[in-house]
């Protein structure tokens, strides 16, 4: 139902400028029929148990206990359990943004010290809050290119999650924003296309590190190709895998984004998740969100302060860099919960264990008859493998058997039907593992 003005002078001019004489006829011209309340219609009341019941039932028809191989950009890792109680505590539980620094100085010190973590994460010099997601920080850092070269045209890797390039077609679809798509080379990028894409109007080339389909890709020469032609490199990243690959701002990256889910937020059937973004310090005043600084008052005392403010609430509208105004602290706030938990030694350790189980299970799965590999090049935690069968069927066979056994990639690329995208986590154990390659064995032998 539209929301209508509480003023009767309000209600009357709309009902008069639509030609209805009340409320109801408006209904009626609609031609949708309303249920007419009534106090027969009201179940009889319940006990607190029997309600707490009732809803702890309706919750667990959510839970499928399902063991995940699952990834494309959202991945099961280990969230130590202090990350839930240090992002649940009344002094940072809120989403409101801290507009007043006297009163905020604490969720402030945390903005900042996020900030601060992604910089060191990414190899950047700058980092923001308030980024949504992974795919919408990837359109933000496009639009950030836009601005910063006054050119309306990006390329885009094939090899670039196809739910963020689904993304990025959304919501540039009333822009003046030429997208092109270079497509990929089996699982790799295709390099020189993306190079010889770029013209005179290309604001930018976005690529994915490991791309999509978990390949590591080196790319220091597409990206001083591209920034010989004018257009910035923006580059989507794994965080998780930055504890092991060099990180992009030492292959000379304009701006960094990402998904960081993986940094103590769980699935939580899709959200709410973090989006990242770092960038060098020319750019730091084209980036949209907010930008926490440490200064110091009159007496010398440090504070934090919101440096940067660049919304649309707090400029004119038409210079603002964006309208993504939500603030996402919590979530930052939760990922460097995460990132202090697990220590710079523990964190590249989860890395590590990620890496060493997806091999073991890509040799246990590659010993199967009619599971073959795709590519050959390396990779982080995620792999491709091609079934004898289509890869959605085998997902669906593998629910039953308790798995959630991957990505079918024919879901986003036709031609590959028989392809499954399949993650490793350190949460998976060696067990899971070979339960998960019987059961793999058992569907495709019967197929």
């Amino acid at each position: 139902m539209p929301y209508i003005p509480n003023t009767s002078d309000e209600t009357r001019a709309m009902l008069d400028t639509l030609g209805c004489a009340d409320i109801d006829e408006l209904w009626e011209k609609t031609g949708i029929t309303l249920p007419k309340p009534s106090l027969d219609d009201i179940p009889e009341g319940k006990s607190e148990h029997e309600v707490t019941n009732h809803l702890r039932a309706l919750a667990a028809l959510n839970a499928t206990n399902l063991v995940s191989f699952l990834g494309s950009g959202y991945y099961d890792h280990i969230v130590p359990a202090a990350v839930a109680d240090i992002a649940a505590r009344s002094e940072f539980l809120t989403a409101y943004t801290p507009y007043q620094p006297e009163a905020s100085q604490g969720t402030l010190q945390t903005i900042y010290e996020y900030q601060c973590a992604i910089c060191r994460l990414t190899g950047m010099e700058v980092a923001n809050a308030s980024m949504y997601d992974g795919g919408t920080a990837l359109f933000e850092a496009m639009m950030l290119a836009v601005r910063a070269t006054r050119r309306r045209r990006a390329v885009i890797s094939g090899a670039v999650s196809p739910i963020f390039r689904e993304m990025i077609r959304c919501y540039s679809s009333n822009l003046d924003v030429e997208l092109v798509e270079v497509p990929t080379d089996g699982t790799r990028s295709n390099h020189d296309a993306l190079v010889e894409a770029v013209d005179g109007n290309t604001a930018c080339v976005l690529v994915q590190y490991p791309n999509v389909f978990g390949t590591i890709e080196e790319w220091s020469g597409v990206v001083d190709a591209v920034r010989a032609k004018g257009a910035l490199a923006v580059c989507s990243a794994y965080p998780i895998a930055l504890a092991l690959l060099k990180p992009p701002g030492e292959m000379g990256f304009d701006v960094v984004t990402g998904e960081g889910q993986s940094l103590g937020l769980p699935l939580s059937f899709g959200g709410p998740y973090l989006g990242f973004m770092a960038t060098t310090m020319k750019l730091a005043r084209k980036m949209p969100g907010r930008i926490v600084g440490r200064t110091t008052d009159t007496t010398g005392r440090e504070g934090f302060v919101l440096t940067l403010q660049t919304r649309e609430q707090h400029i004119r509208r038409e210079n603002a860099t964006s309208n993504i105004c939500t603030n996402e602290n919590l979530c930052a706030l939760t990922a460097l919960a995460y990132l202090s938990c697990v220590g710079k030694s523990g964190f590249v350790e989860v890395a590590e264990l990620c890496a060493s189980k997806a091999r073991f299970a890509r040799k246990l799965l590659l010993e199967i008859d009619g599971i073959e590999p795709v590519g050959d090049e390396p990779f982080f935690n995620e792999f491709v493998v091609e079934l004898p069968m289509d890869a959605s069927e085998l997902v669906g066979r593998m629910i039953d058997k308790g798995f959630a056994a991957g990505f079918p990639l024919g879901r986003y690329y036709l031609e590959r039907g028989r392809e499954l995208l399949v993650a490793v986590t350190e949460k998976r154990s060696r067990e899971e593992i070979k339960s998960f390659v019987n059961a793999m064995e058992a569907v495709v032998t019967n197929w």
